[in-house]
């Protein structure tokens, strides 16, 4: 009985995922859509590795790449469930389980678009940049990189729009090198044509900055509608991109430079990347109010604690030019800095100039103004505790802060929608929008320390 049939629809694989569809199939293997019938019938995916299997060296290190991606919890990463290594028609084979990300990847969603006339706007391919760049800044942390970063292998999940990253490339590297190997043949290198760099077609030569060429060309293809052998001069080795689509100064600096043919002349972490795609004018306002938020003019602010749920974090739905630490913003005698005029969008501070030709003042001796109203010690007090308790039990459970709320902050709009792009504040006013916050918050953390997972 061959393998397809014995994984056609309806069938069980070891008695417990019920094989719905075939999702793809590619050199190494089937990927196959399954309910786990253990769990309630919850959807997952079966990669299958069949290769692997027949070489012990290749399978041990199939094994501990699995166990690092298992490890990995990260809300914009599938969850790995198990490496399952069962017989099929006599035949040993090994399956990856993870779960099952509904929604269309970002090829699908460009073909669609383009059907109609359009392809990404410049403002959707920055904020899929600044939804990515965290994914990457803590795989790379882990010491893993991810390889074949493609719009094919992001996912936007339907429940929330936020892109998924899946399909790991060093898995499938270990998989081909398992094949080539019972051929005789060296080691090849995993990647996608025309997305992945040089190094890494050629050499397999992977690191943080291969990845970050990836996800600028996957940028390129979403703003253009062009595949990257049309944007690229392979003659002179130099992509040509900007005769196709005009895009603002600061993000084509950024994306040449991601795009730099040698890896040391790239940008070398996601952080870097983000910082970069800030315009440097609006940092530099930034860093004036800061100065200014620091001095004693205003009434009591909240205390700053790294647990401060308000201050210390970004709602999901986040505009791209992000201003960190946004703590710093709060009652400011904003007249100190006639001018500037301040617009609030969401999780963000932008500001806009009033006058063109605008130039950073110097700092003066600023006036002295009168102190804003109080919050009533009372609530204040209570706020604050409320916001540190939070952040105890979260370090408690050794989670880490930007997941926790970012995923608090995704439970947050999906409970209360009219309120999606609303940033949160602490002005007296927003202290209702606050408590609701608070309360998403407190009933994960019960979930979590009951043994659920984010």
């Amino acid at each position: 009985m061959s393998n397809s049939s014995l994984l056609a629809p309806g069938s069980t694989l070891e008695k417990r995922y019920r094989i719905l569809r075939e999702l793809g199939r590619g050199g190494f293997g089937r990927t196959y859509l399954a309910e786990d019938i253990n769990r309630y019938n919850e959807h997952c995916v079966l990669k299958e590795f069949s290769p692997v299997v027949h070489s012990p060296k290749a399978a041990e290190l199939f094994d501990r790449e699995s166990s690092m991606l298992y490890n990995l919890q990260h809300p914009q990463i599938p969850r790995f469930r198990e490496l399952l290594r069962t017989d099929l028609g006599g035949n040993p084979s090994l399956f990856l389980v993870q779960d099952y990300i509904k929604g269309q990847n970002y090829e699908e969603i460009l073909i669609s678009r383009q059907q109609q006339g359009k392809n990404f706007t410049e403002a959707e391919v920055t904020q899929l940049l600044f939804q990515l760049l965290p994914v990457l800044e803590y795989i790379h942390s882990k010491n893993l990189i991810h390889r074949d970063i493609s719009p094919d292998n992001i996912i936007q999940h339907d429940a929330d729009q936020l892109p998924f990253l899946i399909d790991f490339g060093s898995v499938k590297q270990i998989a081909a090198n398992a094949v080539l190997q019972l051929n005789g043949q060296s080691d090849t290198a995993i990647g996608k044509q025309g997305y992945s760099p040089a190094e890494q077609m050629r050499l397999g030569k992977v690191s943080a900055a291969s990845d970050l060429y990836a996800l600028a060309v996957t940028a390129l293809v979403l703003l253009t509608g062009k595949k990257p052998q049309k944007l690229y001069d392979i003659n002179n080795k130099t992509w040509d991109w900007r005769s196709h689509v005009t895009v603002s100064p600061n993000l084509a600096t950024v994306l040449d430079q991601m795009l730099a043919e040698q890896p040391g002349d790239r940008y070398q972490s996601a952080k870097a990347v983000r910082e970069a795609l800030k315009d440097p004018k609006l940092s530099q306002i930034s860093s004036i109010i800061s100065q200014i938020a620091t001095m004693n003019f205003v009434g009591r602010p909240f205390k700053n604690t790294t647990q401060t749920a308000t201050n210390n974090h970004t709602p999901v739905n986040q505009n791209p030019q992000v201003v960190k630490n946004n703590h710093i913003f709060k009652l400011i005698p904003w007249k100190a800095v006639a001018s500037l005029s301040v617009v609030l969008l969401p999780g963000m501070l932008a500001f806009s100039v009033v006058k063109s030709g605008f130039t950073l003042p110097k700092l003066p001796e600023l006036p002295k103004f009168p102190e804003l109203p109080q919050l009533p010690d009372t609530s204040l007090n209570a706020e604050i505790a409320r916001q540190e308790e939070i952040g105890k039990r979260r370090k408690n459970l050794n989670i880490d802060r930007d997941i926790f709320y970012q995923k608090v902050d995704e439970l947050y709009y999906n409970k209360y929608p009219e309120l999606q792009g609303r940033s949160l504040t602490e002005k007296p006013e927003d202290a209702e929008i606050r408590r609701k916050w608070y309360e998403v918050a407190e009933d994960l953390l019960d979930k979590l320390e009951q043994g659920g997972q984010l």
